[in-house]
């Protein structure tokens, strides 16, 4: 990546930071930060309803230029990387999303493209219950998919009991924070932070020196709920965290499932409304879970290739099939919106294009509006 525009960019999100979407449209519209800031003083002839506010911050650059040097060093020093919105290496899931920072901080090891990737979150009051639930789950999930990336938000309760159980079952885990990477909050969750930098890693969009703030987590959640392919809720009271990010989960067109938990228990009343509301769908174990997102159909053809049996070779189709088909063996197990970008096809057409390889037996629907190639 351009070093230049990963500075333009960590400037660009100082300047921004009450408007980030609209600064997001700016980029996407723009194509680069370095180009917004050649730009600086005519922004309002590129972007019609940019607001006043947006317009007049993208003046003045030099305060967030000495910021960015500062936090570029600090990088340098501390094995930081910083991920554009334009890197090979941002989490591409992410990307689509109407809300995806324009940077983020990471350290680690783990690829945050990798082909199977969940969150797993809910109450900071977890009981023996939630635990048991968190043990067995990823436990039995290694043996159906030994390959899946855990994501949470490292905070105290159903987060930081999925941290330190997918380490344990040998998972690569992410931890999204809601401050900078110069700090740890909570401190007592350190020594299982630097286990994961190892075996996963460390994720934000805040620079250094800033603190947990409590808008700052609400944020954090459209991050873990927009890198994963799925939101798994443990245990959530009436109202708390783990529903926020299960609402703009199902705003992203992922799946959502949670556990249900006996009528009248503090602790399971939020995965039950979800439940009952139609926004989760119901799972009591690792296999309900990769059943419903088709990895277990998928985890068999695999194996049976590599056995040495052949693949049916693909019934005849059409070149927008082809084009489809072809996207969907670079990446896949994309959603339907991504297909239509990607594929430059109207939703309408698209629609049917993909119902007829279904018949086919070429692809496969999967929850949360995705599909899988089956060829």
């Amino acid at each position: 990546m351009n070093e230049q525009e990963i500075f333009y960019a960590m400037a660009m999100t100082r300047l921004t930071n009450f408007n980030f979407q609209q600064a997001l449209e700016l980029y996407k519209a723009v194509g680069s930060a370095q180009q917004i800031y050649e730009h600086r003083y005519d922004i309002g002839d590129i972007l019609d309803d940019c607001s006043p506010r947006l317009i007049e911050a993208l003046k003045d650059w030099d305060e967030p230029m000495k910021r960015t040097d500062f936090e570029l060093q600090y990088m340098q020093e501390h094995g930081i990387r910083a991920l554009t919105l334009n890197s090979d290496d941002y989490p591409q899931r992410l990307r689509e999303c109407p809300d995806a920072p324009i940077v983020l901080f990471y350290k680690g090891n783990a690829d945050l493209n990798q082909a199977k990737i969940i969150n797993i979150v809910g109450t900071r009051q977890c009981t023996q219950y939630g635990q048991d639930l968190i043990r067995r789950f990823l436990s039995d999930l290694r043996q159906y998919c030994p390959e899946v990336l855990i994501v949470s938000g490292l905070a105290y309760g159903v987060d930081i009991c999925a941290h330190r159980n997918a380490l344990e079952c040998g998972y690569p885990t992410i931890g999204v924070l809601a401050h900078g990477l110069d700090q740890i909050y909570p401190y007592r969750h350190r020594e299982t932070a630097t286990q994961m930098l190892s075996h996963g890693g460390l994720l934000t969009e805040f620079m250094t020196q800033t603190n947990a703030d409590k808008p700052n987590f609400v944020r954090r959640n459209r991050i873990v709920a927009g890198v994963s392919d799925a939101c798994i809720i443990i245990e959530s009271a009436a109202k708390g965290g783990g529903l926020i990010t299960a609402e703009i989960a199902q705003s992203y067109n992922r799946a959502v499932f949670a556990f249900p938990g006996a009528v009248g228990m503090t602790y399971s009343e939020g995965c039950n409304n979800l439940i009952r509301d139609n926004i989760a769908g119901l799972i009591s174990s690792a296999k309900d879970f990769v059943n419903a997102m088709g990895w277990k159909e998928e985890m068999l053809r695999q194996q049976n290739y590599a056995d040495g049996i052949e693949r049916n070779l693909f019934p005849d189709l059409s070149p927008e099939e082809m084009k489809i088909v072809d996207l969907l063996k670079q990446t896949n197990d994309l959603q339907l919106n991504i297909i239509s970008v990607k594929c430059s096809l109207p939703i309408s057409q698209l629609t049917a294009l993909l119902f007829q390889m279904e018949m086919k037996g070429v692809i496969k629907p999967l929850a949360g509006g995705m599909y899988h190639l089956l060829m």
